[in-house]
């Protein structure tokens, strides 16, 4: 029976395709609870899949050209991938829109995100992690470009006082990427002394 669930689960993480995660609670319907959980420590087992977290795993990309093999995904992708699960909304922390933008050489071991859904964390592994902070902020959650809510974020982990000149350069190359219906939405949402930065660049 359990050989079975194996194959059956290993053959639908095929059809996926790879860079795909998958969730245990998704595949309930091919055995009990315990027929599947042993199943995915098979695959993982066996290299087919990467673990994630509890109940999240990764049937990853392999990269053949430059010999760097499986390649594994990202903190963001994990929360990313988590969010579409649970249909929820999330933006990145000050502090992690600055490092994802490259304006911080700081390495981040633990992601931190503001949600509309439930507050919890996630453990990874190695000390590495995802916070997810419950926030009742529409307004925060309402960009429409992914590129103006880092921009946005990381303006005001930085603060009013601190925002010297240099990041306005830092800053132009990505706002010069946002698509003008897009910027004109989402400026709105920023608060005064931002916007006015942004439209001044």
């Amino acid at each position: 029976m359990e050989n079975s669930t194996q194959s059956i689960i290993k053959q639908t993480i095929t059809r996926k395709g790879r860079g795909k995660f998958v969730f245990l609670q998704d595949f309930s319907i091919y055995g009990s609870r315990d027929a599947v959980k042993k199943a995915f420590q098979r695959l993982a087992n066996e290299n087919f899949i990467l673990r994630i977290a509890n109940g999240i795993y990764y049937y990853p990309q392999i990269d053949k050209v430059l010999g760097i093999g499986v390649i594994k995904p990202s903190l963001d992708d994990v929360a990313q991938a988590i969010a579409k699960r649970d249909r929820v909304k999330i933006i990145p922390s000050g502090s992690y829109a600055l490092n994802m933008l490259g304006l911080s050489t700081q390495v981040a071991t633990n992601a931190v995100y503001y949600t509309n859904g439930t507050a919890r964390r996630i453990h990874i592994g190695e000390g590495k992690g995802i916070l997810f902070i419950h926030t009742n902020d529409n307004k925060m959650l309402s960009f429409k470009s992914r590129l103006m809510m880092l921009i946005v974020s990381a303006m005001r982990e930085i603060g009013e006082q601190g925002f010297a000149d240099e990041y306005k350069s830092q800053i132009k190359p990505f706002v010069e990427n946002v698509s003008k219906t897009d910027f004109e939405h989402d400026v709105t949402l920023a608060p005064v002394w931002v916007r006015n930065i942004l439209l001044a660049l």
